[in-house]
């Protein structure tokens, strides 16, 4: 199931989007389906006349693991850490699909990270690895923007990961999907830069989610952001990249 937020006039509602590519419909639901449930009210709307936006702006946090695919670590000249290496992003970070990638002023490097991302859906502490399905709501795809000259100089990694816009997340959460071997992609500018796979990660979706609730309760509308392949590149004002992962869509956001 796919679970959409979007604007048709002015306040964001949640939908359930339906129907085959070029024809979906977006079933409205009633209130906030992370604490109400679906509960649909009959309106629909043509998926092209409405704006979609992020589909969850996390009320908490966003945890995202650096260093988790063999091949970016490679190319980012690093070593393999012991365990996940965790950072945060603030829910200011977090923009909607389609629109603007808003660069810092405070750098002339920012590069692109094609994410697996999974959103929690119930309250959780110290869940075991085989209960972590349990508090998963669904997936949905991100770019994981990195300063990476401010990564270099500040130590620490909040202003070079947690800028304003540099987590765009959508197009939607798709809650029925197993994570394991899902083929993720990137493309800037139309060109292919990224081409992994889910299963080449050094953790998986159930062993993140597992360790990052060993150290904070994990709320509804959390995001843990999986790390990403190898192809990481450098953007600049323009420039568009999407993402893709198998199962749920394509991500699209131009930089400014």
């Amino acid at each position: 199931m796919r679970i959409a937020r979007f604007v048709v006039d002015s306040d964001p509602m949640y939908g359930v989007v339906e129907g085959e590519q070029g024809s979906e419909e977006v079933a409205v639901i009633s209130g906030d389906p992370f604490f109400t449930g679906l509960q649909l009210t009959g309106a629909r709307h043509r998926l092209e006349d409405v704006r979609l936006v992020a589909p969850i702006i996390p009320r908490s946090k966003l945890v995202c693991i650096g260093r988790n695919y063999a091949g970016h670590i490679q190319e980012m000249g690093n070593e393999t850490p012991p365990a996940p290496l965790m950072f945060f992003k603030p829910n200011t970070a977090v923009i909607g699909p389609n629109e603007p990638m808003v660069l810092p002023s405070f750098s002339d490097e920012v590069s692109y990270e094609a994410e697996l991302c999974v959103v929690i859906g119930r309250i959780c502490k110290d869940v075991p690895v085989e209960r972590v399905d349990e508090v998963i709501f669904g997936y949905t795809c991100g770019n994981d923007l990195t300063a990476r000259d401010a990564q270099r100089t500040d130590g620490q990694w909040a202003r070079a990961k947690g800028f304003d816009g540099s987590a765009p997340l959508g197009p939607w959460i798709e809650t029925e999907l197993d994570p394991d071997n899902l083929a993720i992609r990137g493309w800037l500018d139309g060109e292919l830069k990224q081409d992994g796979n889910t299963a080449q990660m050094i953790w998986g979706v159930r062993d993140l989610v597992s360790y990052a609730s060993q150290a904070f309760t994990l709320l509804p509308g959390d995001v843990i952001m999986t790390g990403t392949p190898a192809g990481v590149g450098t953007i600049q004002p323009g420039q568009r990249y999407e993402v893709e992962i198998e199962g749920i869509g394509r991500l699209a956001n131009t930089a400014r």
